[in-house]
């Protein structure tokens, strides 16, 4: 399992974390950082990950686009943002419409679970794969739906998290893909596209043929 870090925000350095190769946004880095002040353990690269993902939506007040329940977002602000201010009220969550994608976010998140690494937190664990299995429903590539800095920083979280399951991408194929293809072998399906897969300006290289 990779033990460093993702790399910090632009003013929200982490002692022994490296530089960010594509620093992010002005505003999401200063929410990253905002985060960080109040975490349990700012060092800690789980929290530093979850900064991150929270701080990309919560500066486009889409924090319901993490797809986290009520009792799953308190109990991860409590984990690793246990010195935060009220930086948004842990009521203001609303539940994300799915709609006709449901089943595909469900199973989804079931069988990222299923792969979930021994050595981390299954809490967060839970929280993670609900986050990734909803951004597979925004139409681009899933390190740009996360709010990552790029392909690099997906594997990396997801071989902390989930290291037998990217074990089997042997293709090396794009995430996105390879999540959606995964869920669809793990029901007897025929693999095809996620549902924010059509969206994304490669939708073609990925899925010659499909309009």
């Amino acid at each position: 399992m990779p033990d460093e870090p993702l790399s910090p925000a632009v003013g929200g350095a982490v002692p022994g974390a490296a530089p960010l190769r594509t620093p992010l946004d002005e505003p999401v880095a200063e929410r990253t950082a905002r985060w960080l002040a109040g975490a349990t353990d700012a060092a800690s690269p789980d929290t530093q990950l979850f900064a991150r993902l929270i701080a990309v939506r919560d500066v486009r007040d889409e924090l319901a686009l993490l797809g986290l329940p009520q009792p799953a977002w308190r109990a991860l602000v409590a984990r690793h943002f246990a010195h935060a201010p009220a930086l948004v009220p842990l009521s203001a969550l609303p539940p994300v419409d799915t709609g006709e994608h449901a089943a595909f976010v469900d199973t989804l998140r079931a069988l990222l679970f299923t792969y979930a690494s021994a050595t981390v937190d299954a809490d967060d664990a839970h929280c993670l794969a609900s986050i990734i299995a909803h951004a597979c429903l925004r139409p681009d590539h899933l390190w740009r739906d996360l709010g990552l800095a790029g392909r690099e920083e997906v594997t990396w979280m997801l071989t902390r998290y989930f290291p037998k399951l990217v074990g089997l991408n042997v293709d090396n194929l794009r995430w996105k893909k390879f999540l959606a293809q995964q869920r669809a072998l793990s029901l007897g399906l025929e693999p095809g596209p996620a549902p924010g897969c059509p969206g994304c300006e490669d939708y073609g290289h990925c899925f010659p043929g499909r309009h």
